[in-house]
């Protein structure tokens, strides 16, 4: 599995759609805050503008734009700077509009004849599930033209979805939210290839070296890692291996593995009810005591009972 594969994987991403629009200028919309979700919306026809938590500045999205929100921010969605403060609450707008979860959501002013179609949805993940290629991402990305950037595939990829999302035909929703995961995957490869992606704390995952020893440790977290062969695995020096790993990631090659480990411990604490000496195996540990002492300085629970916590809430939940 690829590295981005991997962490995907691990975060336990679903799709899931919300509604397509037709609405009509003016209109605003208020979205609330979401934990533990990335919020996107794609202009299908049209234009709107988004204003994004308490960013100075709004963005103008037009007609096969994609702007994916990270970490559940507020945003507003409106068609003119002028009408932004007559935006109303999103539920308010489901209610008014008489939307029932299934077809096309309705708003607007009915004369108009500006039309903004949007294809929305969010994307989630594992609310226990830590990585800093989701953790660290920016509060917003934003694809311009994103079916010409990601492919010819993904363009027609969205086609499907704007249309599957506006129909009640059999097998839609589960079309179009299938569908949906695939654009979050593609937007964060484009992203992290991206001028925008320069500057930021997660160069390591595109960087030719860097991400070699990445993919291994992702492979393999019980190895024995040392850094001379994460430095040979990369093609460099081990200082220089350390030195690149520190400034592409901000933090150390053992830091990022020992978080790693501890992720892939958790996931197998929770969903199974395998030995803990076999976790702390999994995750590089040949012993109970180093593996429970590693594990409560993240989690503040010992991996016992971190699991028992963990499990009774699952139950409760699906009861």
């Amino acid at each position: 599995m690829d590295l981005l594969s991997s962490v995907l994987a691990h975060m336990k991403l679903t799709g899931t759609l919300y509604f397509r629009t037709s609405f009509t200028s003016p209109w605003g919309v208020k979205v609330p805050l979401h934990p533990n979700v990335s919020r996107f919306h794609y202009v299908h026809r049209g234009r709107c503008i988004v204003r994004v938590g308490s960013e100075a500045s709004p963005v103008q999205l037009e007609q096969g734009d994609l702007i994916i929100i990270n970490r559940g921010a507020e945003h507003t969605l409106f068609s003119d700077l002028d009408e932004e403060h007559l935006a109303a609450e999103l539920e308010t707008v489901i209610s008014e509009s008489g939307f029932t979860g299934y077809g096309t959501l309705v708003y607007g002013e009915a004369s108009s004849k500006q039309e903004s179609q949007l294809v929305c949805g969010h994307f989630a993940f594992d609310e226990n599930a830590k990585h800093p290629l989701i953790d660290k991402l920016p509060s917003y990305i934003l694809i311009r033209n994103y079916g010409d950037t990601a492919g010819s595939w993904m363009e027609h990829t969205l086609r499907i979805i704007g249309s599957e999302a506006a129909t009640d035909n059999i097998g839609a929703s589960l079309i179009s939210l299938k569908l949906s995961e695939i654009i979050f995957a593609q937007a964060l490869r484009v992203f992290l290839k991206s001028e925008e992606n320069s500057n930021s704390e997660l160069r390591g995952f595109v960087d030719s070296n860097i991400s070699k020893a990445l993919k291994e440790v992702h492979i393999d977290p019980s190895r024995s890692w040392n850094l001379g062969e994460l430095a040979a695995i990369a093609g460099l020096s081990r200082t220089g291996f350390v030195s690149r790993f520190t400034s592409l990631m901000s933090e150390t090659p053992l830091t990022y593995i020992t978080n790693w480990r501890m992720q892939v411990a958790r996931k197998m604490l929770v969903e199974s009810n395998a030995p803990i000496i076999e976790v702390a195996e999994s995750s590089g540990y040949q012993s109970e005591a180093s593996f429970g002492r590693v594990f409560k300085k993240h989690f503040d629970l010992a991996p016992a009972s971190y699991r028992r916590f963990n499990q009774s809430v699952l139950v409760d939940e699906t009861n």
